[in-house]
């Protein structure tokens, strides 16, 4: 994705402690209506108290009940606004289709107010719901180096994840809340980024979508774990929501998915050292994690990470016990993704396990939501896997303080 793009392409350190997401399931199988449900703290040493864990499971709720059915497909979807010249077109079919997050694609110099006032105009057009509107999740790119999407006025000028690896972890929590602090005021809730992937040295720059960018914290899993908590943790202070990605790790690939098909990795196992990252940060409470393109041959050799079971409901649910929004990489223009429709790509991400549908290509969107919309029709079990993974994205949009619950 453009996660993951070069520069034009246009569109043992402290534990971090994340916003915690709080998940309400409904345990309905048969309606998207009403149902039991049961809330889970994705970090017991940081859960809330009862009393603010019941609120949040009524808050979430109270929303969830008062959604119309294309409303909740709707909070299924990220689509991409052009940062820099939004394109109404594009726009207007998410606004059509109910889609309740944006990620600003390619770059844009224009600064923290102009973003600023292009974030309102897009909540604006928000979803309503019994009169209050549902805030959009408004995610980028902002790591740093080759992939920032945001600069200009207001924006500071972010070193590699590489140079970010040689300071403290104190410096860089303390540099990663003022970036955080930079986004909230242009008025993105919801970062894209720490890296997560151990790019090992002896593959260094020959790793096509990490290492040729430095986007890497460092070459060591412990390095890689210590300064991706750090960044989050920065974060977390700033109250702006953080991804851990590409799950389960693009460190030993050589080819970039944005680019390239069929990008095979075969040495990554459940158990390698470069899980690491993404065990720890989930440990501390990760709200997002973002799944890979790639195919892992000793983990699921039969499907990309993305549409796999295997890698999101066992190694990543059950395993690493991930109880947050899990979000796809592009499934719109995404190379690895093009010989597969794009109704397919909706339909398998979200039968694997995932969460949040991330297309670089709105105008994708309608297709992808009239197939949700269809295999919900007739099917029990993926209804009740979409109404867990709405209530998982209202839950964040809850911690961001997008939901009004009176």
């Amino acid at each position: 994705m453009r996660s993951r793009q070069a520069p034009d392409h246009g569109l043992k350190g402290r534990r971090a402690v994340w916003p915690v997401p709080l998940l309400t399931l409904s345990l309905a199988a048969a309606s998207l209506g009403g149902g039991a449900h049961t809330s889970h703290a994705a970090a017991a040493s940081a859960a809330p108290a009862p009393a603010a864990r019941s609120a949040a499971a009524t808050c979430v709720d109270k929303v969830y009940g008062a959604m119309t059915g294309p409303q909740r497909v709707g909070q299924l979807f990220m689509g991409a606004v052009a940062a820099s010249k939004p394109d109404q077109n594009r726009i207007q079919v998410l606004r059509q289709y109910h889609v309740g997050s944006v990620f600003l694609a390619g770059r844009s110099t224009a600064g923290t107010k102009a973003t600023k006032a292009l974030v309102d105009g897009l909540q604006a057009k928000a979803d309503t719901v019994s009169g209050h509107r549902v805030g959009l999740l408004v995610s980028t790119d902002q790591e740093g180096g080759h992939v920032q999407v945001l600069s200009g006025p207001g924006f500071s000028t972010i070193p590699t994840a590489l140079v970010q690896g040689t300071w403290s972890t104190s410096k860089l929590t303390s540099e990663a809340a003022v970036w955080a602090k930079q986004l909230k005021a242009a008025g993105v809730n919801l970062n894209l980024a720490p890296v997560a992937d151990v790019v090992p040295s002896s593959l260094g720059t020959n790793n096509a979508p990490i290492g040729r960018y430095d986007r890497e914290f460092g070459h060591t899993a412990a390095t890689v774990t210590s300064h991706s908590n750090a960044f989050a943790e920065g974060f977390a202070q700033a109250k702006v929501l953080a991804t851990l990605k590409h799950f389960p790790g693009l460190g030993y690939v050589r080819g970039n998915t944005d680019t390239t098909a069929n990008v095979v990795d075969s040495v990554t196992t459940s158990r390698g050292s470069s899980i690491m990252p993404f065990s720890s940060g989930i440990k501390a409470g990760a709200p997002f994690v973002m799944v890979s393109l790639a195919t892992y041959s000793k983990i699921d050799p039969k499907r990309r990470a993305v549409f796999s079971s295997i890698v999101i409901q066992d190694l990543l649910r059950k395993t690493l016990g991930f109880k947050g929004v899990v979000i796809s990489d592009d499934l719109g223009n995404a190379v690895a993704v093009k010989t597969v429709p794009p109704a397919n790509r909706a339909l398998n991400f979200l039968s694997a396990g995932g969460d949040l549908v991330l297309t670089v290509e709105p105008n994708l969107v309608p297709a992808m939501v009239k197939a949700v919309q269809n295999r919900m029709a007739e099917n029990s079990g993926f209804r009740t896997e979409v109404e867990a993974s709405v209530h998982r994205i209202l839950t964040a949009k809850q911690q961001a303080g997008l939901l009004y619950c009176g």
